[in-house]
C-alpha cells in the first residue's frame, strides 16, 4: 500500500475524502497536509482541509485555508459556502452576506450556499431577501422545505406535526440522515420510543460516519438509559469529530463523572474549561465533582465562580446548600431573595433551586418557620413538573408482592449465579443508607460504588420480545435455572464499569432497590441485602427538605411521600415474612448511639472480620455521589435524630399518613441527642 508521500494528488485527495466519510477527521487532515506540504497551491487540498477543519470546528484554521483556497481559485464556489458558512457559525453573518452571494452567483445550482445565506440574511434584519434565499434553496432541494418546515413545527411545540413530517420526509427520502436525527430528538423524549430513536440515530451515525451531531444524540440517549460505556465511546467520537469544540467534551465529562471514573470527569471539565472559560455547566460539574471526592475548599470555589458567570442560576446556591455542611451569608441570602424577586424572568427549576437554598439558609439560622414556606413552595412548584402516580406504585407492588411470594422463593432457591461479591443497601433515601456505605467501604476487602441502576434494569429486560405481552414481574413465574444464572451475569457484568479496584467485594446503594428483593435474591442468592431504617418522621421530612437531581419524584407532597414510606414497609414485611433472616435491618438510629455494637453486626451479617478503618469510617478518602456526601466525612454524630421536631407545628398531615406506622418506632422517639 502506498504511504501518503507516494500518493499522487488525486489519490491523496480521494483517501482523505475516504478518511473523512469514515469519521477519521484527524487522519484526514493529516493526508491534506502532507499533500500541502509537497504542494503549498494545491487548491483541492487547500480547500478540502478547510472544510475538514471547519467540520471539526477548528474555525481559525479552517478560514485561512478557506481565505486561501479562494485566493488560489476565486471561481470556486465550495470554499466561498464554507467560508460563508463558518461565519455564520462564528456569529460574524454581516461578512457571511457577500462570501455567500458570491458563492451562489458561481454556482446557482448550491442549494446549501443558498440556505446559509438565508439564514445570514435572517440574523442581519433582512428578512424579505432571506425569505427569497431559503425559496431559492427550497426549489433546488424541496427535502430542505420539508425539514425546514417540520424543524419550525418541532420549534413551537407542535411535535406530533413534526414527527409526521419527518417521518413523511424519511418515506420518500430513508437515507436523510437530519431527518433521522431530529425525528429521533422528538422520539427521546418518550419513554416508550426510545429504543426507536436509538435505532434511527445507530442509522444515520452508520450512513454518515462524519455526523458528530448524531454522536452527540445518541450519547445523550445512551447516559440517560445509564448505559455509560456505550455513551462514552459515542461522545469521544463525536469529540475527535469536533475537536475543538466544547460540548462533546461537557457531555462525556457529564458521563465519565456517574460511571465512577471521577478523576477522568475532573480533567475532561478542566479541559471543556480551558477552551471555554465561561461554561457554566463544566463548571457547575467541576463543583460536583471536588464534592465527590471530599474537595470542600475547591468545590465552594468552582460553586462561586458559577455563581459570579450565571447568578440567576438557582442550581448553583442549591449546590452550595447541598453540601450540607456550608453556611450562606446575609449578602447570600439577600442575592437569592432579589432573584427570587423577579421570579417571571427565570426557569421553573431555576425558582425551585432558589426557593431549597433559602429553606436551607433559614433554617441553618433556627428560623424553621421561614424555611418551611420556603420548602413548602419549592415541593409545590417542583411536583408540578413531576409525573408521579402514587396508585400505579401501590399496583405494582402488589404485582410484585403476589409474585414473588414464598412458594415462587423457595422452589427457585440458589439457581441463581453463585457470586458472593454484591452487597446491597436499600431502603428509602436520606435514611442512613450512605453512612452504612461508608462503614462497608472503609473496609480493605469492600468497594463502594454508590447507586447503581442495573437491577431495576435486569428485572425490565424481561419484558423485551414478549408478543403475549406478559411483563415483569409475572414473567419471572417463567424463569429457570439457566435463566437466573445468566439475569445474574448481566447485573455482575453491567456493574463491572464501576469497580475500579480489585476488592473482592462491592456495594450497590440504589435506596430503590426494595421492591425487587424477590427478585435479587433468585438471581444473586449470595449477594447480602442490607436494610436501611430510619424514623418515619425523620426520614419522610428530611426527603421533603432534600431536591434531587433526578428520580425520586414521589419526595414533593407529604401525602405522597408518607403513603410511600406505608408501601415501603409494606414490601419489607413481605420480605422478611417470606425470606426470613434473609434482609438485615439497620436502623440509623442505633448506629448513631450505638456505633460500634452495630458496626460488629453489619460487618458479621457480611462476613467481614473487623477492621479498625471501619470505626474511623470518615477518613476514608472515596467518592461519594450522594447527598450525604459531606456528612460521612464527619465523626459520627446524633444532632439528626428527632429533627422533625423543628417543624412538627407543620407536619399534621403527615403524621396522619404516617399513624399506621409510627407506634413500631416508638422507642426512637425516646433517644437524647
Amino acid at each position: 500500500m502506498e504511504t501518503s508521500e507516494e500518493l499522487t494528488p488525486r489519490a491523496a485527495f480521494n483517501e482523505a475524502v475516504a478518511l473523512v466519510n469514515s469519521g477519521r477527521i484527524g487522519a484526514a487532515a493529516a493526508v491534506c497536509r502532507d499533500a500541502l506540504q509537497r504542494d503549498s497551491d494545491d487548491v483541492n487540498m487547500t480547500a478540502l482541509l478547510g472544510a475538514i477543519l471547519l467540520k471539526s470546528r477548528e474555525f481559525e484554521a479552517a478560514e485561512n485555508s478557506l481565505r486561501r483556497a479562494i485566493e488560489l481559485a476565486p471561481t470556486f464556489a465550495k470554499p466561498h459556502e464554507d467560508l460563508g458558512y463558518l461565519l455564520v457559525e462564528s456569529g460574524r453573518p454581516g461578512e457571511a452576506v457577500e462570501v455567500l452571494k458570491t458563492a451562489t452567483r458561481l454556482d446557482p445550482k448550491a442549494e446549501m450556499a443558498f440556505f446559509t445565506l438565508g439564514r445570514a440574511l435572517s440574523l442581519t434584519g433582512r428578512g424579505k431577501e432571506a425569505d427569497a434565499a431559503f425559496e431559492a434553496s427550497f426549489k433546488l432541494n424541496p427535502e430542505r422545505k420539508k425539514l425546514a418546515l417540520a424543524a419550525e413545527h418541532h420549534k413551537a411545540g407542535r411535535s406530533e406535526e413534526a414527527a409526521r413530517l419527518y417521518r413523511e420526509l424519511l418515506q420518500q427520502s430513508p437515507d436523510n440522515v437530519d431527518a433521522m436525527r431530529l425525528l429521533a430528538g422528538i422520539l427521546a423524549g418518550r419513554s416508550s420510543k426510545v429504543e426507536e430513536a436509538e435505532a434511527l440515530l445507530r442509522k444515520a451515525t452508520s450512513l454518515a460516519p462524519d455526523y458528530a451531531l448524531a454522536f452527540l444524540d445518541l450519547g445523550g440517549i445512551l447516559h440517560d438509559q445509564y448505559r455509560y460505556a456505550e455513551a462514552m465511546e459515542c461522545l469521544q467520537r463525536a469529540s475527535r469529530l469536533q475537536p475543538q469544540a466544547a460540548k462533546p467534551l461537557y457531555m462525556l465529562a457529564s458521563t465519565l463523572a456517574p460511571a465512577g471514573r471521577t478523576a477522568e470527569a475532573l480533567d475532561t471539565y478542566r479541559e471543556v474549561l480551558k477552551r471555554q472559560p465561561r461554561h457554566a455547566g463544566a463548571r457547575l460539574g467541576l463543583g460536583h465533582t471536588f464534592k465527590t471526592m471530599g474537595r470542600l475548599r475547591e468545590a465552594i470555589e468552582a460553586y462561586r465562580e458559577c455563581v459570579r458567570i450565571r447568578p440567576e442560576n438557582g442550581e448553583v446556591y442549591w449546590s452550595l446548600a447541598n453540601l450540607k455542611t456550608y453556611r450562606f451569608t446575609d449578602d447570600d441570602v439577600s442575592e437569592m431573595q432579589s432573584q427570587l424577586a423577579r421570579a417571571d424572568e427565570l426557569t421553573d427549576k431555576s425558582i425551585v433551586h432558589f426557593l431549597f437554598a433559602l429553606a436551607k439558609a433559614h433554617e441553618d439560622n433556627g428560623d424553621f418557620d421561614t424555611a418551611w414556606d420556603c420548602y413548602a413552595r419549592g415541593n409545590a412548584k417542583q411536583r408540578m413538573l413531576e409525573h408521579y402516580d402514587p396508585v400505579q406504585t401501590e399496583v405494582a407492588n402488589d404485582e410484585i408482592l403476589e409474585v414473588f411470594d414464598r412458594s415462587l422463593l423457595q422452589e427457585k432457591a440458589g439457581q441463581g449465579h453463585p457470586d458472593e461479591s454484591p452487597i446491597f443497601v436499600v431502603g428509602l433515601p436520606r435514611s442512613g443508607s450512605t453512612l452504612i456505605e461508608q462503614i462497608l467501604a472503609s473496609h480493605s476487602k469492600v468497594e463502594g460504588t454508590s447507586e447503581l441502576p442495573y437491577l431495576g434494569r435486569v428485572a425490565t429486560s424481561l419484558n423485551r420480545n414478549r408478543a403475549d405481552g406478559l411483563n415483569y414481574p409475572y414473567a419471572a413465574r417463567e424463569l429457570k435455572a439457566p435463566h437466573l444464572k445468566l439475569l445474574g451475569q448481566y447485573y455482575l457484568q453491567q456493574a463491572q464499569l464501576h469497580r475500579h479496584t480489585d476488592r473482592p467485594r462491592f456495594v450497590d446503594k440504589m435506596p430503590n432497590n426494595f421492591p425487587s428483593i424477590g427478585f435479587l435474591h433468585l438471581i444473586l442468592p449470595n449477594a447480602k441485602i442490607i436494610d436501611a431504617r430510619r424514623h418515619p418522621l425523620d426520614c419522610t421530612l428530611s426527603c421533603y427538605r432534600q431536591l434531587f437531581a433526578k428520580g425520586q419524584t414521589f419526595v414533593y407532597d407529604l401525602t405522597d411521600i408518607g403513603e410511600y414510606f406505608l408501601e415501603y414497609q409494606r414490601v419489607m414485611d413481605h420480605w422478611h415474612e417470606v425470606l426470613p433472616d434473609r434482609v438485615l435491618t439497620v436502623q440509623y438510629e442505633d448506629i448513631v448511639t450505638d456505633f460500634d455494637r452495630q458496626a460488629r453486626r453489619l460487618l458479621d451479617y457480611c462476613g467481614l472480620p473487623w477492621e479498625d478503618a471501619c470505626a474511623n469510617f470518615h477518613e476514608t478518602e472515596r467518592p461519594v455521589r450522594t447527598a450525604s456526601a459531606q456528612q460521612v466525612r464527619l465523626p459520627i454524630y446524633a444532632k439528626s435524630i428527632n429533627f422533625w421536631r423543628n417543624y412538627e407545628a407543620h407536619l399534621g398531615e403527615l403524621i396522619e399518613v404516617l399513624a399506621p406506622v409510627l407506634p413500631g418506632y416508638e422507642r426512637h422517639l425516646q433517644i437524647d441527642t
